[in-house]
């Protein structure tokens, strides 16, 4: 039996509740909250999109079977140009859609934006909102607030060849410094391979380097933000990321570059010995050379037993504050964000659920699971809910530290005092 199967004893129970704890009111810009008619929805198009359209149909059919007189359009726009069509949508309420798909980071800029309904009492009223992961919670809640309902998270982790480990009588590093020292010994003994596929353009497979040696990447301060990259823990963590890049491992002529796609490619194709990938790398490496000589272990932190904090990416579901039907906006949002959809995206798409209990479910059918939940349960952590981190993604700060440093044109005390600034620019224009 499937995880989903597993799972749909809870579809009728929660389509129910959701009918029952809908507001009877709207407490958005919108005019009327209609109970009838069609509902328009924006979700992400994958590269396989139609694992992802099977069982969106189906939750949109169990929806419109408990909706009478309702039914729901659904568009799957292009993920590179997201920004400019959901924006667009929040300037132009008569076409845009009820019931958007966004990643987690814009969650702040949507808000700053006036996109998104507040849904806080909607979200506490739900029952499956209980066993929501803590970081999954915080990827939709902005000053205390919510504002949708998270659809998956992805985590990263080691990949790396069982079958090099073997020859070279090799174990899974334990530390970062053994990390550090096993990529490089496989470099020597395979000058073929790279040790550990690293990328100067890979701000996510990077943070967990700063994240594990105790820095920060911003901290609160009042109702903004101050960089942390000028800390003493947040260099050693950049300085521990950047010697990765050399001729001894993956050499920066060739790594500067890459992002974080091209890593996982460059395992997967048989070029690498090791890459930091997510949970949704699996199918990627799984077409790849190295099918059956690779596993995953969570990556490792300074000291011997601790799991470096990952980046919990990851996409949410959000009412329109401009939908003129709310109550079903966020009934619709519940259905496919609820336990039951999501057990079916891992089951169809490999997407991990934001439900704990969900979550072990899953481990327990697909053992490749294990490592990216014990991941998630070690604490993983995400960017500055701002909308300026919009703006320092866009201009490349990070990516721009790590390759000043990687091609020695700054120290690691310049480059990060001069990413720093940057996003201090950033959070002040932002306020």
């Amino acid at each position: 039996m499937t995880l989903s199967a597993r799972m749909a004893a809870l579809l009728l129970a929660g389509l129910t509740a959701l009918t029952a704890c809908a507001p009877s009111t709207s407490d958005n810009s919108a005019r009327s909250d209609d109970r009838s008619g069609k509902l328009r929805i924006w979700l992400f198009r994958e590269v396989d999109n139609k694992p992802k359209a099977a069982v969106v149909d189906r939750a949109v059919a169990a929806f419109t079977r408990n909706h009478r007189g309702v039914t729901v359009d659904v568009t799957y726009i292009p993920v590179d140009t997201r920004a400019q069509r959901i924006k667009a949508a929040f300037n132009d309420p008569k076409s845009a859609p009820d019931l958007i798909e966004y990643g987690n980071t814009d969650t702040a800029g949507y808000v700053k934006d006036g996109g998104l309904a507040d849904v806080t009492a909607d979200f506490a009223a739900w029952p499956d909102a209980k066993d929501t992961d803590p970081v999954a919670r915080r990827s939709v809640t902005v000053d205390g607030k919510v504002y949708g309902a998270p659809l998956f998270v992805g985590v990263r982790a080691l990949y790396y060849r069982t079958d090099v480990f073997k020859e070279l009588g090799l174990r899974p590093p334990r530390t970062l410094a053994e990390l550090a020292a096993t990529a490089r010994h496989i470099r020597k003994e395979r000058p073929q391979l790279y040790g550990l596929a690293v990328g100067g353009a890979y701000t996510y497979g990077a943070l967990p380097f700063l994240w594990a040696h105790g820095g920060a990447l911003a901290e609160k301060k009042g109702r903004t933000y101050a960089s942390g990259l000028t800390g003493e823990a947040a260099k050693k963590g950049i300085a521990a990321y950047t010697a990765l890049f050399g001729d001894d491992n993956c050499p920066a002529s060739t790594c500067a570059q890459l992002g974080g796609n091209a890593t996982v490619e460059a395992f997967a194709a048989g070029k690498a010995a090791m890459a930091i990938g997510g949970d949704f790398s699996h199918r990627a490496v799984e077409s790849g050379k190295v099918k059956g000589s690779y596993a995953v272990v969570p990556l490792p932190g300074v000291e011997e037993g601790d799991i470096a904090p990952a980046f919990a990416g990851g996409n949410n579901l959000g009412v329109l504050k401009s939908s003129s039907h709310r109550t079903l906006a966020v009934d619709l949002m519940k259905t496919l964000g609820g336990k039951r959809a999501q057990a079916e995206f891992f089951d169809a798409m490999g997407f991990l659920p934001t439900y704990t209990d969900v979550r072990r479910d899953a481990a327990r059918e697909q053992p490749f699971v294990e490592p990216f939940v014990r991941t998630l349960a070690a604490g993983a952590r995400s960017v500055p809910a701002t909308p300026a981190w919009a703006a320092i993604d866009a201009a490349q700060v990070l990516p721009t530290l790590f390759q000043e440093v990687v091609s020695g044109r700054r120290s690691v005390d310049a480059a990060a005092a001069s990413a720093a600034r940057k996003m201090n620019d950033a959070f002040a224009a932002a306020g």
